[in-house]
């Protein structure tokens, strides 16, 4: 029997060894395969634990034989799977032989007896549900197990299967090298019971057969090689931003699924609810019709799942602000802003719907007439007198929003226009009395010519124009002598000669009209002008004595 467990131990320590490359290739493998963000693989982890065991019946015998304990160590082998981080199927054997044959032989020789002795020895084969833990590096975990243990009995029974259970607890401590792939374990405590019979019990020398019932303990620890995935699954993450964030109502909004760490290899349900809205889910998130909504902050939540576990499930929440439609804007404008009454102005509202709702525009002024409804319209202001019109432009939109502006136009004061000094007509100078002197001014010209002169006194800034006329059997120039020999008289009244001016008008009789110019008035009613100095006047006696006077004090000179 010594022999047998330095052959175990070496064949356990061979296949750790064998499997280390085996470890390296997966844990690089395993590296290869890791990908980003959702495309984590499955969790597939399996261990293989080998160990060195020792088991101690307690209490247990047959016939007052007891079991005995297997002092010399020996071997646990298991295999364990995980569905899961925590939950996983083992699958452990045993081989248990020590040389307790001296024990037995006293116990024998005690008694008067003689006894066949044989080693003790138990194979245990067993499977059941493993539960662990993970603390960092620290993995403890507790198992039950059940199955069949072959035993031998405490006195020359041979080995025998019967059924067992075995449940316990233990710890992993996983060494930072080789990618993690290699844990001791440093202790696995385990309660062990099983039944084997034997037979019949026979009072013969040897005590075969029986009923043995094995209550035991088991210690054990080694080496545990790790395979499969290493690393956790990252939980699934989901975020729904909503777009756009502030709308009005009847704005359309889409909520987008931004989800990560999914399993490719497992459907994933989408579900939607939002506070408000009609939700219709679609390919990559959901949209929501916001026609009716009332202004206000309203919530959607997003949830995603692959599964049942935790890890495998999401959600997320997104927010989104109904505002209330702002009112319309509008300026006002008058073209011209300054006209005369009865002009028209071009009156302009410009209105502005921030969200594009359709505008009608309306007027009112102070005075005038509009007539229009559109974006211009025009302003009469037939009868208005001078002074300032307001005019507002009022525009409103479908929803009742108003807007108002004003502006205002000015009715000129018309311009203060000074009157035009105007031709004045005097009294005319008759030649028709005197057939022998046509051109002399007689007596009665003479009294016309004394009121013309007083007019021209009273006014020093007025002119004269004399207009001589002739008859159509005389010539022209009797026409200009009527008007010199006017200015003559005038002059020897004093009025200066500068202030006269001489014309001769048409073939309509033997008279000289006088026109008084006031200051600024201008003639333009006929007659031609001409040099008086070219005409010789025709003095009346009054006049040549006045020019004989003038010749003899020249003469005396």
């Amino acid at each position: 029997m010594y022999s047998r467990f330095p052959r175990m131990f070496h064949f356990l320590l061979l296949v750790l060894c064998s499997l280390t490359p085996v470890v390296a290739a997966s844990a690089q493998a395993n590296a290869r395969q890791q990908q980003p963000h959702g495309d984590v693989p499955a969790l597939d982890r399996f261990d293989i634990y080998a160990g060195y065991g020792y088991i101690h019946p307690v209490d247990s015998d047959i016939n007052n034989y007891h079991y005995q304990p297997v002092y010399n160590p020996n071997a646990t082998l298991s295999f364990t799977g995980y569905f899961n981080r925590h939950i996983g199927v083992q699958v452990e054997g045993g081989y248990f032989s020590g040389p307790n044959s001296d024990v037995l032989a006293a116990k024998c020789a005690s008694q008067g007896l003689w006894c066949q002795y044989k080693d003790p020895n138990y194979y245990t084969a067993e499977a059941g549900p493993v539960f662990r833990y993970q603390f960092g590096r620290l993995v403890p975990f507790v198992h039950l197990l059940g199955g069949a243990a072959r035993i031998s009995g405490p006195i020359n029974q041979p080995p025998t299967w019967g059924w067992a259970t075995t449940g316990g607890v233990g710890v992993d401590y996983i060494l930072p090298w080789w990618h993690n792939r290699i844990a001791v374990r440093p202790v696995q405590a385990d309660f062990h019971y099983s039944q084997v019979n034997y037979g019949p019990l026979s009072p013969a020398p040897g005590f075969n057969g029986g009923l043995g019932e094995i209550y035991a303990y088991k210690i054990s620890g080694g080496l545990v090689a790790r395979f499969g995935s290493m690393a956790e699954p990252l939980p699934v993450q989901l975020a729904c931003p909503v777009s756009p964030a502030v709308i009005y109502p009847g704005d359309p909004l889409n909520v987008t699924a931004q989800a990560l760490n999914l399993d490719p290899k497992h459907k994933t349900v989408y579900e939607w609810k939002s506070s408000g809205g009609m939700l219709t889910p679609n390919d990559g998130g959901a949209s929501i019709s916001t026609a009716g909504l009332a202004p206000g902050d309203y919530t959607v939540t997003g949830h995603v799942s692959q599964g049942r576990r935790v890890n495998e499930q999401a959600s997320c929440q997104g927010s989104f602000t109904v505002k209330p439609y702002e009112p319309p804007t509008v300026t006002c404008s008058a073209t011209p802003s300054t006209l005369k009454t009865g002009d028209s102005s071009t009156i302009t509202a410009n209105g502005v719907s921030p969200q594009n709702r359709p505008l009608t525009y309306s007027y009112s002024s102070t005075a005038g007439q509009i007539a229009g409804t559109g974006p211009t319209t025009t302003l009469s202001t037939n009868g208005v007198p001078p002074g300032t019109i307001n005019i507002t432009c009022n525009v409103v939109d479908d929803l009742g929003k108003t807007a108002m502006a004003s502006t205002t136009v000015t009715i000129e004061v018309p311009p203060v226009v000074a009157a035009v000094p105007q031709s004045q007509s005097l009294c005319s100078v008759s030649f028709e009395r005197d057939r022998k002197r046509p051109v002399r001014v007689d007596n009665e010209g003479k009294a016309c010519l004394d009121d013309v002169a007083l007019n021209l006194n009273r006014d020093p800034a007025s002119k004269l124009v004399i207009v001589g006329k002739y008859s159509s059997d005389e010539d022209q120039i009797a026409g200009e002598k009527r008007s010199v020999n006017v200015r003559a008289y005038l002059i020897e009244k004093g009025v200066d000669g500068s202030r006269i001016e001489v014309r001769v008008g048409d073939a309509s009789g033997r008279s000289a009209d006088d026109v008084l110019l006031p200051s600024g008035a201008t003639y333009n009613n006929g007659g031609t002008t001409f040099d008086p100095s070219t005409v010789r006047p025709s003095l009346n006696g009054s006049a040549r004595r006045h020019v004989a006077r003038r010749h003899r004090t020249s003469t005396t000179n």
